[in-house]
């Protein structure tokens, strides 16, 4: 029954309450409008979209899809957030990355809303003998710092231990993390390291309560192409090895648990990856709890927004997937978040990405107030439902690597790299065939873009898991069209035949022209096939007008020169068309055979 409001206003109150099955009714009359005979659940499941993990997004959520408890903010499991305020007292920590040295960054940075800074030093970075350089100026008690340093992770913290002595700054000032994450580096490079010095370090470090000297990165498993739980999994797994490793040199559980700082990967899906940062928080608050420190269960968490979505062509759009990542994360309750500038996919960034980048952040916080509310999430009958469903699977996950030995076994024995490795090889099929779309890249491209030119940024550590990127696949389309340019001065042509007018064409006409832009093969449209310049056409109409003109359109263009005649649309069988290109065909495969015989190699 509706409760009236207080001023008594009734609005819909004298409507009756609608109930799910008469919405499941409604749904199965507009399925049945489209030819599809479906009833009750199975219509509901006709609009479900599929997750990867076996998880599945429904069309609607109701109380009926109510999650179990997830506790308050700043209480056990943590999944509202690790601290009762969360981030209203001045919103999250903003952290810029740092990987060479460059003349004023890091203070222009710092002076313009960035809080935090994560430098990358040693093999892939700035040279540890530079690290007082790169902080000259910088107030070390007020900014916070975070080191990656890899290989040379001990002798990096060593080096910024003695900056603060030198300083003067007092331990209880200090606040960051030294980055050692040996089981991250293996991931990255092949080569374990002995823990060791590690233990040595967090021993160190007890002088300093703001400062943690371990990082569970799990950046190397999602940009090897893990799915959300895998990445969870692994991150887990990855933690209680170090716990293991520093109860056994001396230190409790609960002083064990608080060494560590956790770096998730933050994408432009928004609400998985609210769901991926809230299931982190309950999935360690579960490890604590059972390693005998519940007290010590509010992870710290680092989002950082996804390399593997960001893309090399139209990078300007990548402002907008960094702008809904950081969203995400802010909501989701990351205590630290760094947005990649939008050119980071092209080498170093500049000035004018960086200021974006951490511009990013402060609009969210300033602007739309994002951090004002605690877990602005929280309540959501999806939001708590995807995390619940989330973190059951990542646990699930998270006990295979236990079964087989640990992270150090499964990463050694290869079983994990090819767990990765599967589930890139579905994302890429779904990014073939454009069921997962890439912006200015497999949709909307747009082939005379000025390229963005950017200084080679130094390289990464290698050798262990791949790196993957979404647009990888027709970034290499597109470079064999830039070299076809640049050989002969065009590009490889196409010629779309568009029959009959303008409304029956134009929409397969659009879909054809981006289809095959995507792959960097210009469009040619107007005049005759002769004049084109193109050695291929498509037809492009609707289906009624195939049925009338199809074969004959087809012989035409083969009179005038064309070797091959694709048509736009579902596959059929008209006579003198060799190739059918439609919504959800493998476009790669059509565009990589199409480049080769234009000669495009």
């Amino acid at each position: 029954m509706t409760v009236l409001p207080d001023d008594g206003l009734s609005l819909a109150a004298e409507f009756p309450d609608a109930t799910h099955e008469q919405w499941q009714r409604l749904v199965e009359g507009v399925l049945r409008k489209s030819g599809k005979e479906v009833s009750g659940e199975a219509a509901e499941d006709a609009l479900s979209t599929t997750l990867e993990d076996g998880l599945r997004t429904r069309p609607l959520y109701t109380a009926r899809d109510a999650a179990p408890d997830p506790g308050l903010p700043g209480f056990a499991p943590f999944t509202r957030g690790g601290r009762p305020v969360g981030n209203t007292p001045g919103g999250w920590d903003v952290r810029q990355r740092h990987a060479a040295l460059s003349d004023g960054s890091v203070l222009a940075d710092l002076e313009n809303g960035v809080t935090s800074l994560w430098l990358v030093l040693g093999e892939g970075g700035i040279p540890v003998a530079d690290l007082g350089r790169a902080l000259d100026g910088v107030y070390l008690d007020l900014a916070p710092v975070v080191l990656d340093a890899g290989a040379d992770t001990e002798a990096a913290a060593h080096a910024l231990l003695k900056l603060y002595e030198e300083r003067g700054v007092a331990p209880e000032d200090v606040r960051g993390s030294l980055g050692a994450d040996p089981l991250g580096y293996e991931a990255r490079t092949g080569t374990p390291l002995d823990f060791a010095p590690v233990a040595a370090l967090a021993a160190r470090a007890a002088a300093y309560p703001g400062l943690r000297p371990l990082t569970v990165d799990a950046l190397p498993y999602h940009e090897a192409g893990g799915s959300a739980a895998q990445e969870l999994g692994a991150s887990l797994a990855t933690a209680v090895a170090y716990l293991r490793e520093l109860t056994e040199a001396g230190l409790s559980a609960e002083q064990a648990a608080t060494q560590l700082e956790f770096r998730y990967a933050a994408t432009a899906d928004q609400f998985l990856t609210i769901a991926k940062l809230r299931a982190a928080r309950r999935l360690w608050a579960r490890v604590a709890e059972v390693c005998g420190a519940p007290g010590a269960g509010a992870q710290v968490q680092h989002a950082v927004t996804s390399p593997v979505m960001m893309s090399r062509r139209d990078p300007w759009v990548n402002m907008l997937r960094t702008t809904v990542a950081t969203l995400a994360a802010g909501v989701g309750g990351a205590d630290s978040v760094t947005v990649l500038p939008f050119d980071h996919a092209l080498g170093l960034p500049d000035a004018f990405a960086r200021r974006i980048a951490r511009n990013t952040s402060t609009i969210l916080v300033e602007e739309s107030h994002l951090a004002r509310v605690v877990d602005p999430a929280g309540g959501s009958w999806y939001v708590e439902r995807l995390t619940d469903e989330l973190a059951h699977a990542a646990w699930e996950f998270f006990r295979s690597i236990e079964q087989d030995g640990g992270q150090a076994a499964v990463l050694r024995s290869g079983r994990l790299r090819d767990d990765l490795a599967r589930t890139w090889e579905e994302r890429s099929a779904k990014l073939a065939k454009r069921r997962e779309p890439i912006t200015g890249v497999s949709e909307f491209p747009f082939l005379d873009e000025k390229p963005v030119r950017r200084e080679p940024a130094p390289e990464p550590p290698s050798g262990g898991l791949p790196r993957v990127r979404r647009d990888e696949a027709y970034e290499a389309l597109r470079a064999r069209s830039d070299a076809h340019l640049a050989a002969t001065g065009t590009r490889p042509r196409i010629f779309l035949a568009t029959l009959g007018p303008a409304a029956e064409h134009t929409a397969r006409a659009s879909f054809a022209a981006n289809l095959f832009q995507a792959g960097g093969i210009e469009p040619v449209t107007g005049g005759n096939f002769e004049e084109s310049g193109a050695t291929e056409a498509v037809l492009c109409s609707s289906d009624a007008r195939y049925a009338e003109e199809a074969e004959q359109a087809a012989e035409a263009l083969r009179a005038a020169g064309a070797r091959q005649v694709h048509l736009a649309g579902r596959p059929a069988e008209f006579a003198g068309v060799d190739r059918y290109v439609f919504a959800g065909c493998d476009a790669v495969a059509v565009l990589s055979a199409t480049l080769d015989r234009m000669g495009a190699s």
